[in-house]
């Protein structure tokens, strides 16, 4: 087998390490990447190989393009004589499965995958579309790959892409603004940066890890922490007040739309 990435980037990096991790061989990864330092760090890293872009691709099982949205179209036009029957995944935001294939010349067996940045200590969430050319074993790969990084779920219809975006893709952007806020209600009870940067960073890392190892729901332990009349209820009642739970909806429904739109326009930018 051999799982062949296009470009070297953070996120293919992430990837890469966790395969390994997870068994995959180096000699089963192959990287094309036009930056030679980036070259030579992959291959000291990792033991993978690795070529610039005018050498041909090797013959693969998988290519996975692991290039800016901006430039998949120019990349993906140069290597479409050379995808030979592979399984294509691509984890380029907001381009769509129908924009990607006609740019491989009507190619149809593609995964399209949103991931998010948390992949990057191997506790990303990824969702995963799958045209119907894929097949079982594809999927099986697909899933292997991604569980190097973290959780995935699949999705039967394109379309949830978006909202995988909007809550996962995104997400960790809304969790980094609360932090962000946490952090400066710590520094207005006086405490100092270094203090207020620990107490909001390890209050998230301990609920989560609760919520992730308890059978009740978020709901629940949130009711379990709020004793009546006490100062958690006081709390709650002035993030109701506010209407925060409200405007998280929203600004997800935002993101949602927003990806949307960005799938749009690459599908009216096609040069076929």
């Amino acid at each position: 087998m051999k799982i062949t990435f296009i470009g070297g980037g953070n996120m293919a990096i992430a990837m890469i390490g966790g395969m390994i991790r997870q068994g995959f061989t180096a000699a089963q990864i192959h990287v094309v990447e036009p930056d030679a330092l980036k070259r030579e760090q992959l291959s000291a890293d990792f033991g993978v190989s690795c070529s610039d872009p005018e050498t041909a691709l090797p013959q693969s099982e998988a290519i996975l393009f692991a290039v800016k949205p901006q430039q998949l179209q120019a990349v993906a036009k140069s290597l479409r004589q050379q995808i030979n029957g592979a399984l294509v995944i691509s984890i380029a935001a907001g381009i769509r499965v129908e924009t990607l294939s006609q740019w491989l010349d009507a190619y149809p067996r593609i995964v399209r995958v949103m991931p998010n940045t948390p992949a990057l200590v191997q506790e990303g969430m990824s969702g995963a579309y799958a045209t119907s050319e894929v097949n079982a074993a594809d999927r099986e790969l697909t899933g292997r790959m991604l569980a190097a990084i973290g959780e995935m779920v699949w999705v039967e219809k394109e379309s949830d892409i978006d909202g995988i975006t909007a809550i996962s893709g995104s997400g960790p952007a809304y969790v980094f603004y609360f932090m962000e806020a946490l952090q400066a209600a710590a520094r207005a009870q006086g405490f100092g940066p270094e203090i207020a940067r620990k107490l909001a960073y390890q209050t998230f890392a301990g609920a989560v890890k609760l919520a992730l190892q308890s059978e009740d729901d978020a709901a629940t332990l949130r009711q379990k922490v709020t004793s009546k009349g006490g100062t958690t209820e006081r709390a709650i009642n002035a993030l109701e007040t506010s209407q925060v739970r409200t405007t998280i909806i929203a600004a997800a429904s935002a993101a949602a739309a927003r990806s949307r739109e960005l799938g749009e326009e690459s599908t009216r930018s096609l040069e076929v």
